[in-house]
């Protein structure tokens, strides 16, 4: 009896060794251990499959950007998907971006600085919108994260812009939210605040999870257990998930309701830009992964088709849910003519290089997070300590904590490569490159300030009138001497495919009036010899028309004297 009892408790360590080392399923190991297992070889079939599903998505849905507002897209208005349209992505700032990020935990570490960050994404050299504009506009103009995306600074605090980003940072944090949501805290901070960093970290945390489950459910109560539960983005999940429940069968039914409390319901517009808000596109997001039933197709279709951001959404979606199917699970069709060698644009990536420098992050986050690398019967393993999700403090972009006054020092602005004067320094700017001038009356929308380069012209003024009435307005003061020939010189163009109205006054009085329009650059000279003897009150007025992209251009603003 001894002996047999001697043999049931070896076996017994066995067997508990054996669990210990070889897991339970294909990637888990017993819950009183701590750690989930995931091999590399599956990590990396994942992570791949999350870019194809980005890739994919903002592919598929490029065509309908923002042409579908509070309206649902028309089946027979839906682009048709062939494989070929996968190679657009390379220029696609809905992806580039996020690799912007990547690039500098590559240089810098995970433990890169916020300020770091900064710095980089001040020196990147694409085109932005919204908050990512303004905040990379902050950057430039010397306010430091994470000011540069504080209500104070930025009026853009709860648009899309991380949401869009943030993929990145489920992907190379496989089964860790809070990685997420310190990368959230480092990188989201750039540009956003409150609920703009929220649906960022949200969508982050379900991508971490995707790795370790094939059950939405369980991606989304992860994605919530990262963001604060009383903030607007955790309440539209909640809403969507019960609207389904009620109605499962009916996305535009759960559409509806959307429309009805995220876009029509002053209490959910607060601080909000408009169709770009996060959390009606986050709801885009939503409805594809809920009512799409895993279906691949339906998934990318029902993002897409509630309009909005409607290459990003489906984005977004997609990549979620192909990190859970694995890229061995994806139809040829998504992937057979995907370029391997090309560049994506601003970035020192091609697919291949992405891959291998996501799988060079996750394993320094698995380690970094108290997790281990083992290789067992030759398998490489991840061991991944189970986290309990810390979410951040409650932040309400409407009624926003005091910002922190942060500023680059002189040593952190020499290596701005490139300087900008937004809203908040609009008049520095005009100091500079306009002196003499007086900026006022200047609106917010189209992110104004100066541009390093504007189509061939350098330090480029963006104006825009305050309203569908009040133009913006430059002015100054002049004595027109007499004997000279005096000038007022100016070189102005519009926004490509719109139009604005130039005034020029004298004393109060309009002098010159024209209509800019034609996508070129104008020279304008206006003279002021008429009025030698006097000192004059000169206003240029951007004047809007059809209050459509009432930018105003320009490049040069100068009074010449010349002999008669």
């Amino acid at each position: 009896m001894k002996r047999v009892l001697e043999y049931l408790s070896i076996c017994g360590i066995f067997w508990t060794c054996a669990v210990c080392v070889w897991g339970i399923g294909t990637s888990e190991v017993r819950a009183e251990d701590g750690f989930r297992r995931l091999s590399v070889e599956e990590y990396r079939d994942k992570m791949k499959a999350g870019w194809v599903g980005q890739i994919a998505g903002v592919c598929w849905g490029a065509p309908t950007e923002f042409k579908f507002v509070d309206r649902i897209i028309p089946e027979d208005q839906v682009p048709v998907w062939t494989p070929e349209k996968i190679n657009h992505a390379f220029g696609q700032d809905d992806l580039y971006v996020e690799m912007t990020f990547l690039r500098t935990m590559e240089q810098y570490g995970l433990d890169c600085s916020i300020r770091q960050a900064g710095i980089d994404f001040a020196n990147s050299q694409y085109a932005l919108w919204c908050a990512n504009k303004a905040g990379r506009n902050n950057l430039r103009a010397g306010i430091a994260p994470p000011d540069s995306g504080h209500p104070k600074f930025n009026r853009c605090p709860n648009d899309i812009d991380y949401q869009i980003e943030a993929d990145y940072s489920g992907l190379i944090s496989p089964g860790l939210p809070n990685q997420v949501i310190a990368l959230g805290e480092k990188f989201g901070r750039l540009m956003n605040y409150g609920d703009g960093i929220y649906g960022g970290v949200f969508m982050g945390a379900m991508y971490a999870e995707a790795f370790f489950t094939d059950d939405l459910n369980t991606m989304i109560d992860a994605g919530l257990a990262a963001i604060p539960a009383d903030s607007q983005y955790a309440e539209m999940v909640r809403d969507l998930r019960v609207w389904h429940k009620e109605d499962p069968n009916d996305w535009t039914s759960a559409w509806n309701k959307c429309l009805e409390k995220y876009r029509r319901d002053p209490e959910y517009q607060k601080a909000s830009n408009g169709a770009i808000d996060v959390k009606i596109n986050g709801a885009c997001i939503l409805l594809g992964l809920l009512y799409g039933n895993g279906d691949l197709d339906q998934t990318i279709l029902i993002s897409m088709r509630a309009g909005y951001d409607s290459d990003c959404n489906p984005s977004s979606a997609a990549g979620v849910l192909f990190t859970q199917l694995g890229f061995q699970n994806l139809p040829a069709r998504f992937s057979e003519k995907l370029d391997h060698v090309s560049k994506f644009s601003y970035t020192e990536y091609n697919f291949p290089a992405l891959l291998d420098v996501c799988e060079k992050l996750a394993r320094q986050s698995v380690m970094k997070s108290g997790g281990r690398m083992e290789t067992i019967d030759g398998v490489e393993y991840f061991f991944i300590p189970k986290q309990k999700a810390q979410p951040m403090p409650l932040e309400l972009s409407w009624d926003p904590k005091p910002a922190q006054e942060c500023r680059f020092t002189d040593e952190e602005m020499e290596k701005i490569l490139f300087r900008s004067y937004g809203l908040n320094n609009l008049q520095v700017g005009v100091d500079k490159f306009f002196p003499g001038w007086k900026i006022s009356q200047c609106g917010p929308d189209m992110d104004p300030g100066f541009r390093e380069k504007e189509r061939g012209k350098e330090n480029v003024l963006l104006s825009h009138p305050l309203d569908r009435n009040t133009p913006c307005l430059l002015s100054r003061s002049y004595a027109v001497k007499e004997g000279k020939k005096t000038l007022l010189r100016l070189t102005v163009t519009n926004h490509p495919g719109h139009d604005w109205v130039l005034k020029i006054r004298v004393n109060g009085s309009v002098q010159f009036e024209k209509t800019i329009e034609g996508d070129q650059w104008q020279d304008i000279d206006f003279d002021l010899t008429p009025f030698a003897g006097n000192t004059v009150q000169l206003e240029l007025e951007n004047f809007p028309n059809a209050w459509a992209w009432e930018a105003g251009y320009w490049s040069r603003i100068e009074i010449t004297e010349t002999a008669e």
